[in-house]
């Protein structure tokens, strides 16, 4: 098997490296820490511009008709750099729309003229019986919204907290269940009558993030399997693994330039033993993530059957190794590591928000153990 990228997966990596250096969101997302989000560069027309809207939307319908894999690429650039790009609500919630071939909603999608934003259910398993979302505080996670279905039609009741990209977005792409246990897929305008959406800010300034309430809300059914609706639960945590990898990569890099130019007693403290092995540790996790992104993103183009495996495993490795290097760079760095004006915190944070958001790197190991055993058995 060749893991090495094709010439238009490399095309594609160092195209969306260029487009995110032409600004300054590092700075950015230090000065949204104080002045809110208001701070943070536009990006979404840079995005229109690459194509990234239409990135898993087919060719019929105006997109690129690419596959996760490539997704995983310009996520983990966007991630590099902390973009607060709005892919993890738009692209769960276009592969949705695609399986559904809501053709009027996709092109509209893939000309950048509507921003979708997916409204996530965690898929039933060993734990819960039931489709659920996050709670607005607690760890015990929420019934989804209850739906029903009326011919083309559905009706929403019900509410989903920390939904990422809801604020700004033009068209919810809900998963809720119906009374017998089946979930049920529906778009609907974000100012349709019954709909709320609270902005809200946890950690990481550069995450847009939105409490959605749903009161008697009406939208069109998306007539797709339970295997869809759980796969864009999956490419949620893919991407999430995979801007996870590129911002562990950027703390590894600052933290090797650090090391080589600090002197302590006449010597770079990067000849010392004990940075030198855990910056090595860090470098480890990296690799054993970007294994697993990779076998994220063939999976969920090549092997369907494994996509909830390799996609969870790479959000819990991932998901660890960003900890774990965001606290190796404010080590290293020693007291200036810690203070605001560095980048080392704006990393940290990244990281906390990340392991936590969507069932969080918990509920990804849960998942790994589930399909493990299951296998064995």
């Amino acid at each position: 098997m060749n893991f090495a990228l094709s010439d238009e997966q490399r095309f594609l990596r160092e195209a969306a490296q260029g487009t995110l250096s032409r600004f300054k969101t590092i700075e950015a997302a230090r000065g949204a820490l104080e002045d809110g989000p208001a701070a943070l560069p536009d990006l979404w027309p840079v995005a229109v511009d690459a194509g990234w809207p239409g990135l898993l939307i087919g060719e019929a319908h105006g997109g690129a008709g690419l596959g996760v894999f490539e997704s995983l690429l310009v996520a983990e650039e966007c991630g590099r750099v902390l973009a607060s790009v709005p892919l993890l609500g738009l692209w769960p919630a276009s592969a949705v729309l695609d399986a559904a071939g809501d053709g009027g909603a996709l092109a509209a999608v893939a000309a950048g003229e509507l921003r979708p934003a997916y409204v996530p259910a965690r898929p039933p398993g060993d734990l819960d019986p039931g489709w659920t979302v996050e709670p607005r505080a607690g760890t015990r996670r929420a019934e989804a919204p209850r739906a029903s279905v009326d011919g083309d039609e559905v009706e929403l009741e019900g509410s989903a907290c920390f939904v990422p990209d809801a604020p700004g977005a033009g068209l919810l792409v809900v998963v809720g269940e119906s009374q017998d246990g089946r979930p049920v897929a529906a778009a609907l305008a974000a100012d349709a009558p019954g709909v709320s959406i609270e902005a809200v800010m946890r950690y990481d300034a550069t995450r847009s993030l939105g409490h959605v309430s749903l009161a008697s809300a009406r939208g069109r059914r998306l007539a797709v399997p339970p295997g869809v609706l759980a796969d864009a639960w999956y490419l949620a945590h893919a991407l999430i693994a995979a801007e996870s990898l590129g911002a562990a990569e950027t703390c590894l890099e600052l933290s090797v330039a650090y090391v080589k130019q600090r002197f302590t007693f006449g010597r770079a403290i990067g000849s010392y033993q004990a940075i030198k092995h855990e910056l090595t540790e860090v470098l480890r996790q990296l690799e054993n993530a970007r294994g697993l992104q990779y076998y994220a993103g063939w999976a969920g183009s090549d092997r369907r059957a494994e996509f909830p495996l390799a996609a969870s495993a790479a959000r819990a490795v991932a998901g660890h190794a960003l900890d774990f290097a965001a606290r190796s760079m404010i080590n290293v760095h020693g007291g200036i590591g810690a203070t605001w004006e560095h980048d080392a915190p704006l990393f940290f944070r990244r990281a906390q928000l990340s392991r936590r958001l969507l069932g969080g790197t918990e509920d990804a190991t849960d998942r790994l153990a589930e399909r493990s055993l299951a296998e064995v058995a």
